[in-house]
């Protein structure tokens, strides 16, 4: 799913999102299982993108509300006939409103962790749920160091560039306890993932703050020296790719302020 408030020069575009990045949502279903959703819940989806797995998660019962910073991908959530709403995941606005927060792949796009955790909170009724999985220390480590060595050899700062947190369970456990939560479970999840096509679709996708540095009549060339730089590494002797990703997931519950 698409990311939240921080995308830089990220754009999201439902229709490559689709072609290129489906697995997301479908690899987030244990999310769905650690939930466990009831009917008759009010849950938000944090950074829902263009609402696959919220689709998932109202068919539980439950009363969803889907947000995310992407006006293009809440509308591609809207036609499905869920409640979208285009929100910056660094300023929920919600207080005391939903028994539990779900978030897939989007807390990674969100730079100010403190300020998301702080909102989530917030928005919890005491001992609401809130389950997530996003990407961890070590997740595409393989792809941002062949992203990293094209722009430098250009002269250009990827780490300015770069749109992304992954942090460690540790960091990311003593970020939620500040919050207020308990944490119930954290774990990294190694989980090298097959692609739908070529890797320059992925890059094309997600890397997209990275190849904006880049002058346009550039870009080719620089996402072909990408690909082949990466090519020994995630692509097989038959021509399938995957991408290295490492997974964050947490379970967590706010604690009862009083």
């Amino acid at each position: 799913m698409s990311g939240g408030s921080r995308s830089g020069a990220q754009h999201w575009d439902p229709q490559r999102y689709n072609r290129n990045a489906g697995f997301v949502a479908q690899l987030g279903s244990p999310l769905l299982d650690l939930l466990q959703p009831q009917a008759g819940e009010r849950i938000l989806d944090l950074g829902c993108g263009e609402g696959a797995l919220t689709e998932k998660l109202a068919a539980s019962g439950a009363e969803v509300v889907g947000v995310d910073a992407s006006s293009e991908q809440i509308a591609a959530a809207c036609r499905r006939g869920l409640d979208g709403r285009v929100v910056n995941g660094e300023a929920l606005a919600f207080t005391r409103e939903f028994d539990a927060v779900m978030s897939n792949a989007a807390l990674h796009w969100m730079l100010n962790p403190d300020a998301v955790l702080q909102g989530v909170a917030r928005a919890l009724k005491p001992g609401g749920r809130f389950v997530g999985e996003m990407g961890g220390a070590g997740n595409v480590a393989t792809i941002a160091q062949a992203v990293g060595a094209a722009l430098e050899a250009r002269g250009i700062d990827s780490q300015a560039a770069n749109p992304w947190y992954f942090p460690s369970p540790q960091d990311y456990a003593a970020r939620l306890e500040v919050a207020g939560f308990e944490v119930l479970s954290i774990e990294l999840i190694p989980r090298p993932t097959p692609l739908p096509g070529e890797i320059a679709g992925w890059l094309e996708t997600f890397c997209e703050s990275f190849i904006k540095q880049v002058p346009q009549a550039d870009q080719p060339v620089f996402l072909a020296e990408v690909t082949e730089a990466l090519r020994p590494a995630l692509c097989d002797g038959e021509g399938r790719w995957s991408a290295d990703y490492v997974r964050l997931r947490f379970v967590a519950r706010l604690k009862d302020r009083g």
